[in-house]
Formats: C-alpha cells, sequence, structure tokens
C-alpha cells in the first residue's frame, strides 16, 4: 500500500516541526505555513489527510477547511487549536472535519486520530468503488438480460409469423393476410395513440393468430367448396373460442388471445361469440375489426379484383356504429389515402 500523504498548515513553525518529526517515519509529510501555500500542494500532490490549524493569519482553518472540500472532497481533515471552543469544533465537525484537537495535545493522540480518519477514509473510498462497480456489473447484466430478452422476443416474432403463415396456406385465397392485417391494425392503433411496445405487441402476434382456433374446424367444413348447412356455420363460429382456449394457458400470448377471442364481435353486438357491443369490446379487436376488412377489400379474390381504397372508406363510413366503432373509422379516415396506398396489395 502507498504511503499516506499529510499535510500540516500552521503559522508556527515550531507546531509544524514538532509534527513533521513526529509523523516523517510513517508517512509522507508535507509541511505549510498557511492557507495560500497549502492550496498550492493540492495542485502538485494528492493529500489523503490535512492537519489544519484553526487560527491562521489571512485565511483561517475553518475557510481553508471549506476551500479543501471543494477542491479535494476525499481528503480527510483533522483541525488544530489553542482554543478550546465548543462552537469552533462544531462548526468545523459540520463542515466536513474528522476531528478536532486542542493544542496542547499529545503526539500519541494526534497519530491515533490520524489513524482513525485515514481508516475511515479508506473505507468510505472502498465503498464507493464497490457502488461504482456494483452499479457497473448491475448495468452489465441488465443490458445481457435485455439482449437475451429481444432474443426471445425475436424467437417468438418468428414462431408467431410461422403460425400465421401456416395459417394463410390453409386459404388459398388470403395469402399473406395475416402479415398484412397486422400490419393495418398497427397502423391504425399507433394513429389512435397506442405506443406501449407490450400494447402493440399483444396487438400485432393477435393479429396474426385471429384465426388459430380453425385448426380446430375440420377441413372438410373449413374447405368445403359449396355453402355450408347451418350446423356447419355454427362450427365454424366456434374457432374464436377454440382460438382463445389455446393461447390463453401462454403466458407471453394473454394479451393476443384478446384479440383472437374478440375479433368477430360488432359494435352493435350482433356479432360473437359474446355480443359484445361498444367498448365493451376490447380495443385490439375493434382496430382489428376495421384493419381486417382494409385487408379484405383491397385484395384480390378468384370472384373479384382488389377494390380501391375509396371503396373501403365508403364501406367503413356506412357500417360505422353498426359493424365499427366510429372513432377507428375516423382515424382510418385521418391517414391519408396516399398513404394507404402504399400499404395495401403488398
Amino acid at each position: 500500500m502507498d504511503q499516506a500523504t499529510v499535510l500540516i498548515v500552521d503559522d508556527e513553525k515550531a507546531i509544524r516541526d514538532i509534527l513533521q518529526q513526529a509523523l516523517h517515519t510513517r508517512f509522507a509529510v508535507v509541511p505549510a505555513e498557511n492557507g495560500t501555500q497549502a492550496l498550492s500542494e493540492f495542485e502538485k500532490r494528492s493529500i489523503h489527510l490535512a492537519l489544519l490549524d484553526v487560527q491562521m493569519p489571512g485565511m483561517d482553518g475553518i475557510q481553508l477547511l471549506e476551500e479543501i472540500g471543494r477542491r479535494s472532497p476525499d481528503t480527510a481533515v483533522v483541525m488544530i487549536s489553542g482554543v478550546n471552543q465548543v462552537d469552533t469544533a462544531l462548526e468545523s465537525i459540520k463542515k466536513g472535519a474528522f476531528d478536532y484537537i486542542t493544542k496542547p495535545f499529545s503526539l500519541n493522540a494526534v497519530l491515533s486520530c490520524i489513524d482513525r480518519a485515514l481508516e475511515r477514509r479508506r473505507l468510505i473510498l472502498e465503498n464507493r468503488t464497490y457502488q461504482q462497480n456494483l452499479e457497473s456489473q448491475v448495468q452489465e447484466r441488465t443490458s445481457a438480460l435485455q439482449e437475451a430478452l429481444g432474443k426471445i422476443e425475436s424467437v417468438y416474432d418468428e414462431t408467431i409469423k410461422a403460425l400465421g403463415a401456416a395459417l394463410d396456406l390453409r386459404d388459398s385465397e388470403t395469402e399473406h393476410h395475416c402479415l398484412r392485417v397486422a400490419s393495418f391494425v398497427l397502423k391504425l392503433a399507433r394513429k389512435l395513440g397506442v405506443n406501449e411496445s407490450n400494447r402493440l405487441k399483444d396487438i400485432e402476434w393477435g393479429a396474426f393468430l385471429h384465426d388459430i382456433g380453425k385448426i380446430g374446424v375440420p377441413d372438410a367444413i373449413l374447405m368445403k367448396p359449396g355453402k355450408l348447412t347451418e350446423e356447419e356455420r355454427e362450427i365454424i363460429r366456434t374457432h374464436p373460442v377454440l382460438g382463445f382456449r389455446m393461447l390463453r394457458e401462454i403466458p407471453f400470448l394473454k394479451g393476443a388471445a384478446e384479440v383472437v377471442f374478440s375479433h368477430h364481435e360488432s359494435y352493435d353486438g350482433s356479432g360473437y361469440p359474446q355480443g359484445l357491443s361498444g367498448e365493451d369490446i376490447p380495443l385490439s379487436a375493434r382496430l382489428f375489426a376495421v384493419a381486417d376488412t382494409i385487408d379484405a377489400m383491397t385484395s384480390d379474390r378468384p370472384y373479384r379484383d382488389a377494390q380501391p381504397i375509396e371503396d373501403v372508406g365508403n364501406e367503413l363510413k356506412r357500417l360505422a356504429g353498426k359493424q365499427f366503432d366510429p372513432q377507428i373509422v375516423d382515424v382510418f379516415f385521418s391517414i391519408p389515402p396516399a398513404e394507404w396506398n402504399m400499404e395495401v396489395g403488398k
């Protein structure tokens, strides 16, 4: 361990000499006869501890203590005074001094005080280093955790998109439907002011997986070329419930399950499976209803060509308050047609 440097500041040479003689075998001692000379020593070297006389001409010990506190707050300070004044001692301690010694003093008492002051300084510095290292480790581990979570979320994203693509493959008429409707629903959500990343992710994943319940619908019904019977229609209408049951037990898909369960509800209460109306329908599902219609109308189908975005607007306006939330229809119209035209048909 490097030898500690002790600064002795006293206008009496005899006191400086006595202290220097007593300390020089254990410390690197630097004498100074006034405050100005003492402060200049701080420009030359690190001072671990300063012994300051209280009563000195010019800058007194209290003033020098304050200046040291500003320039070198890690320096331990012990005050020495020929006057035993409680007020002065208390003021010194309040301004950062470790202790206060009165003249005439015992050299053993001075050495003991210096040892205690330096030990306290060491503990403070070690604790600061520990805290800094701890904060650094926490920051590093937090960054590593965020990176790991980011990788996990990326895997989740790819998995959800793969599931959405698999659902699209079951219906050749709606290729890439899940990708497009997820893009549209995010556009509407952000325009409406939804900006929480977790909420947006729930809406996006819910859009990708909105028809996942159709996995539980027999292919003979789902892909039937002719008209469905009433019984077959009722079976298909179970897919929101089936999808919800599949997703609700998966922690990271609980929010998405909300969209899956309610994506066939209508604003006027005529939808299914619960017959919810108005704002009882989750916002994510109300956003999805508009996004789904945008994609359905602007995509080519075997029985018709894609329709222009203006026709979509007319349909949304006609069914606002019935199938669609009027507020979200307004959000659709707040986005310029040219911007929609860049999105549809991809």
